[in-house]
């Protein structure tokens, strides 16, 4: 797979189907990464996950799989969402496996840099939820800054 872009120990590639049962094994483990994407209990199927990385591969989404460079092993995916005006939402996953290793802190400035360079965003914000006080500190490390906050979202933000 040829990198969109790379940080010292991930590449970013295009999403693909080769990569389905990574997806699959990522997003349908509940307890340890679908909880925290806003996910229900109920699996996500091949079918479902090919009809997504069709669509986005088909929209030209900027979404992309993270891979270990020393290792090819599949790390997550990183993508912005609702991009209008120069503002764009991240999300990121990361499965379980590749969890606490730096990953997330080292993917989220890279994609932030991407956004802002090669796709014109002037603002980046992101939405966690309060709970997961791990992700808000990575967050937090990488420049985000709390704007808002209810009982079902911390919302934070860069600004160029």
């Amino acid at each position: 797979m040829n990198s969109i872009f790379e940080t010292e120990n991930i590449s970013f590639v295009h999403v693909s189907e080769s990569l389905i049962p990574d997806y699959l094994a990522m997003v349908n483990d509940y307890d340890r990464v679908g909880r925290l994407l806003g996910r229900g209990r109920d699996p996500i199927s091949e079918e479902q996950d090919r009809w997504w990385v069709q669509k986005k591969l088909a929209e030209g989404a900027p979404v992309f799989s993270m891979l270990e460079k020393a290792t090819g092993a599949f790390i997550g995916n990183i993508e912005f969402m609702d991009i209008t005006d120069g503002v764009g939402e991240l999300g990121i996953a990361i499965t379980a496996q590749m969890q606490e290793k730096g990953y997330g802190t080292e993917a989220i400035p890279a994609m932030v840099r991407y956004g802002m360079d090669e796709l014109g965003l002037s603002r980046v914000y992101l939405k966690a939820f309060p709970f997961n006080a791990r992700a808000i500190h990575v967050y937090e490390k990488c420049g985000f800054r709390e704007y808002d906050r209810n009982d079902e979202d911390v919302f934070m933000e860069i600004v160029k």
